[in-house]
């Protein structure tokens, strides 16, 4: 048996593809463009490729783009300045302020400064809130994506045993919330959780979400289960060259799941589409238009 690869880059090409028809549609008949401003502190040379894909992704969309610089000693007071500029900018319907931000600055209050309804991240405490509450809410990009993926290979996801694997703020926590709104039967296991391979082995659909590089065996999964890997590692290579690898060991894991995500080209490149999908949504709910399914 030998998985079926879950197309991450198609699948969020047709996303994309999807919130560009919106954005025009919005233009054509509410004159409303949609604008996402970015926040980058300092030169971290990954934040910097990302910040660059989301700026062109975000104009591909026809969205409008805001790029904000900002220099490594920058005080945290300037900062949360620039976050209430663009907190009172018409202009601007999504705020994300990239991570990690330096040691000077307080990270939480940075997030906690953002207008909730300009929160394309989902990571302020009030969205926290409402997704664990199941009210509508905006949601952190990557389990938004990880849920997305999950339905184009099963449907419905209602019953199924859901192990998510990790337990952050960001990913784990978030994934949890919303594969409970899909009514999955939901597991979190993490690095205090006993007889852990028996734990992941129970899974329909594990998501894999700890920043460990290979960690989940092939012998761990459940014959045809759904893996959706979000682990992105940089490990050395035989050759001494570096190579991206996710927290599943992708080779085994292929031959025994139903369903995998590669890394890269799995859950990433659907983290910077569903970023676009909450800027249009909060564009949608700050005009006070209704936001369409995507």
């Amino acid at each position: 048996m030998t998985a079926r690869i879950i197309d991450g880059k198609a699948i969020a090409a047709q996303l994309r593809a999807r919130v560009a028809a919106e954005v025009q549609r919005l233009a054509r008949e509410h004159n409303l463009t949609p604008g996402l401003a970015v926040v980058l502190v300092g030169e971290n040379p990954a934040s910097a490729v990302y910040v660059r894909s989301k700026a062109k992704q975000t104009e591909e969309a026809g969205m409008r783009s805001f790029d904000h610089r900002l220099p490594e000693s920058v005080s945290e007071s300037e900062l949360l300045a620039l976050v209430d500029t663009l907190n009172a900018d018409p202009a601007v319907h999504g705020i994300l302020v990239q991570l990690p931000l330096p040691p000077q600055i307080d990270s939480q209050k940075v997030l906690s400064a953002v207008d909730p309804a300009k929160d394309v991240d989902g990571f302020h405490p009030l969205n926290a809130g409402r997704l664990a509450t199941g009210l509508p809410a905006l949601t952190p990009c990557t389990p938004l994506g990880c849920v997305m993926l999950a339905k184009t290979v099963h449907a419905s996801l209602a019953g199924m045993e859901a192990v998510v694997l990790g337990r952050s703020n960001i990913v784990g926590k978030p994934l949890i919330q919303l594969l409970l709104a899909e009514n999955a039967t939901v597991t979190v296991a993490h690095s205090k959780t006993r007889d852990l391979a028996e734990v992941v082995r129970r899974a329909d659909l594990l998501f894999a979400a700890v920043g460990r590089p290979e960690m989940v065996r092939g012998a761990w999964i459940k014959p045809g289960a759904a893996v959706i890997d979000v682990g992105i590692n940089r490990v050395a290579g035989a050759d001494g060259k570096s190579r991206i690898v996710g927290d599943v060991a992708f080779a085994e894991a292929e031959q025994v799941a139903g369903a995998i995500t590669p890394v890269p080209g799995g859950v990433g490149p659907m983290t910077i589409a569903c970023l676009l999908v909450n800027t249009l949504r909060a564009a949608c709910a700050i005009r006070g238009v209704p936001a369409p399914a995507l």
